[in-house]
């Protein structure tokens, strides 16, 4: 399923759905909210208001108008907005949702910090795609993210399957160089 699809089936109430979706995005939003904040501790109680907000505003969510990782990017610029004017993260969300408050261990916040770290690879690599030609990166953010079918890929496209397995194929090449350029260049300012 696609983040709409999984948000939808969640504003329905399918609890495994919405674990779907905070799997899929859990370490974007952790690097967001650690390199935001600075703290591993309040990047996981951000985190946790993020995705609670998330779950109680799936029904309003319209995949026409963005993305759900902009879209989750967007509720973690409020909370961490939130949190700023208030001087610390509540969670009156939490508690709206009845559910219960989490006790944070070392092991938490090293896993806060792993989640950061893939979360830094991963926007790395955003950018990367950025920079691709459009139809390469219109056919990878249909292929490899949201996993859908060449065929109906090439449907919405207007264009063989051929054509999207090339624009996929070449997109992932130019990704792996580029990936590849700059893991090099940081290892020679090393």
């Amino acid at each position: 399923m696609n983040d709409a699809e999984l948000l939808a089936a969640s504003a329905r109430g399918d609890a495994e759905a919405f674990a779907v979706f905070y799997r899929r995005h859990l370490s974007a939003v952790v690097a967001f909210c650690r390199n935001a904040t600075g703290s591993a501790d309040t990047a996981a109680d951000l985190t946790a208001e993020v995705f609670a907000a998330a779950l109680s505003a799936a029904p309003r969510y319209r995949p026409e108008q963005d993305s759900a990782i902009a879209w989750l990017r967007g509720i973690a610029r409020n909370k961490l907005l939130d949190s700023r004017r208030r001087g610390r993260v509540e969670d009156a969300t939490r508690r709206k949702l009845g559910m219960a408050s989490l006790a944070i261990e070392d092991d938490d916040l090293r896993r806060v910090e792993e989640l950061a770290a893939v979360g830094q690879v991963a926007r790395s690599l955003s950018a990367v795609v950025e920079h691709l030609p459009a139809d390469e990166r219109t056919a990878i953010q249909a292929r490899v993210v949201d996993e859908r079918a060449y065929e109906e890929i090439a449907a919405e496209l207007r264009c063989s399957e051929s054509v999207v397995r090339q624009r996929v194929s070449r997109g992932l090449a130019r990704v792996r160089a580029r990936l590849a350029a700059s893991e090099s260049e940081q290892e020679g300012q090393r």
